[in-house]
């Protein structure tokens, strides 16, 4: 989760929501990290979760991610979530809670729906102090 807390300052940095994503195998070798960069590819689908599965799936080869990890810094969004389900993530390990928009816990819960082909193992509350209070500092910053 550090690494995906340092890619979450990273675009906190480049005027991003304070996103990061990391996929790793289950020994811890990262696979694909990314932030949020949806203002600057000017792209609503550029949240860190969905860059990450994007290189990992060049990286391995397949659309398929089966085994391996994502660590994410606030809870995905419906529609990150699906496409974890999508790519047969094993495990999701998040921080922050995300009340307004999040798709796992909060809102939609993706993973609850009967549709839903595949479900990880979720572990929310991962750093989540460290998380949260990203969020809080960039938006407090912007209002």
């Amino acid at each position: 989760m550090d690494i995906a807390l340092e890619e979450a300052r990273a675009a906190g940095a480049r005027g991003e929501v304070p996103v990061g994503a990391v996929i790793a195998r289950p020994s811890g070798q990262v696979i694909a990290k990314a932030g949020n960069r949806t203002r600057e590819m000017r792209d609503p689908t550029a949240h860190a979760e969905i860059l990450a599965l994007r290189a990992a799936c060049q990286i391995v080869g397949s659309e398929r991610l089966t085994g391996l990890d994502l660590y994410v810094t606030l809870e995905p969004c419906p529609i990150c979530a699906a496409a974890i389900g999508a790519a047969r993530l094993a495990r999701l390990y998040y921080g922050a809670s995300d009340p307004k928009s999040g798709g796992v816990e909060q809102g939609p819960r993706v993973f609850s729906h009967p549709q839903c082909h595949h479900v990880p193992e979720i572990y929310p509350g991962i750093a989540e102090r460290e998380s949260a209070a990203l969020l809080r500092q960039f938006f407090a910053e912007r209002r």
